[in-house]
């Protein structure tokens, strides 16, 4: 080989290995940017558990990780804060709760990923999806069906509660599905059953029981709603004050006054999500990731709340609790 064909290999040699660094560099300096627009505020536990996954994942806030946040006030306001996150240049777009947020995340994206946690609609049935196990599009991520859940906790009201016949179920424009099923759920069961309307972003609950002639200790069915996980603390307290015993969708219904609580942990299903994010980032195609079934159910029971409501909960009941609140 001449020295001039010598010297041209050991420069292009040179430059590909300085260019090789230079790109792991940068992939290394780029930041994830993820978009998040929640009725919860930024501070709310599964949130946090979101953004610590990630760091586990090698995605740390405030060195190659940004969690891009918009406070929502109601359903009615996805759409705007949607937007911002799109102007905000973000990477992906995490969508959770309900359809409202799915739609304008899905608007908002103009083809960028979104991950879902779909929890109060199939995001088949609703076609954000050609399939569960073949998305298609640019939409994957987690669907919890809510459905079942919601006459499943029909199902654990009555065994807590043999002697009550009649139930009220809370719903608003987020889980009326939901609603709907409770309500079949009981009638099969032959229990009476008071649909009661909850409405706005910042909605008179008080107000809302007292149009319903719900006796003292008459079940209450809180279904899954952002709105509803937002006043948790405000609609647990309340219903304490009213005597009425309370099964709600999420842990943190029953420690903050719920009797019981069965359904997703969000916590756990917002790391699962944060497995897609991650996955997603590093090159899968979210046409190509199958939208799962979350793995986290709990089922607590809150003795507290049966001690102030002279109610003895069934020892077999106890026993399937994954957590005891004393």
């Amino acid at each position: 080989m001449k020295r001039r064909e010598v010297l041209t290999l050991l420069n292009a040699t040179l430059l590909a290995v300085l260019w090789s660094r230079w790109g792991a560099a940068q992939t290394t300096l780029t930041t994830l940017r993820v978009g998040m627009a929640t009725i919860a505020p930024r501070n709310a536990p599964h949130i946090i558990a979101f953004v610590d996954r990630m760091a586990a994942l090698g995605f740390d806030a405030g060195d190659n990780f940004s969690l891009e946040h918009v406070a929502v006030a109601s359903i009615e306001g996805y759409d705007a804060a949607f937007r911002e996150l799109a102007r905000r240049n973000v990477d992906i777009f995490v969508a959770f709760g309900n359809e409202a947020a799915a739609a304008a995340a899905r608007s908002a994206a103009q083809g960028r990923p979104v991950v879902l946690l779909a929890l109060a609609f199939d995001p088949f049935a609703k076609g954000f999806a050609a399939s569960l196990a073949h998305p298609g599009g640019n939409i994957t991520g987690i669907f919890s069906r809510q459905v079942e859940l919601a006459a499943k906790r029909v199902e654990l009201m009555r065994e807590a509660l043999p002697h009550a016949r009649r139930f009220a179920v809370l719903w608003d424009s987020a889980s009326e599905d939901q609603a709907a099923a409770a309500q079949a759920q009981a009638q099969r069961l032959a229990l009476a059953v008071d649909l009661v309307e909850i409405k706005g972003g910042q909605p008179d609950y008080a107000a809302a029981l007292a149009s319903f002639s719900i006796a003292d200790q008459e079940p209450v069915i809180v279904p899954e709603s952002p709105v509803f996980v937002r006043d948790q603390v405000k609609l647990g307290r309340l219903l304490l004050e009213r005597r009425l015993p309370a099964i709600g969708a999420a842990k943190e219904d029953a420690q903050a006054g719920a009797l019981l609580s069965y359904g997703v942990s969000l916590s756990g299903a917002l790391r699962e999500v944060a497995d897609y994010v991650a996955r997603i980032a590093k090159g899968a195609k979210p046409s190509e990731l199958p939208i799962a079934q979350p793995r986290s159910f709990e089922l607590l029971v809150n003795l507290k709340a049966a001690k102030l409501l002279d109610i003895a909960i069934p020892p077999a009941l106890l026993a399937r609790a994954d957590e005891v609140i004393e």
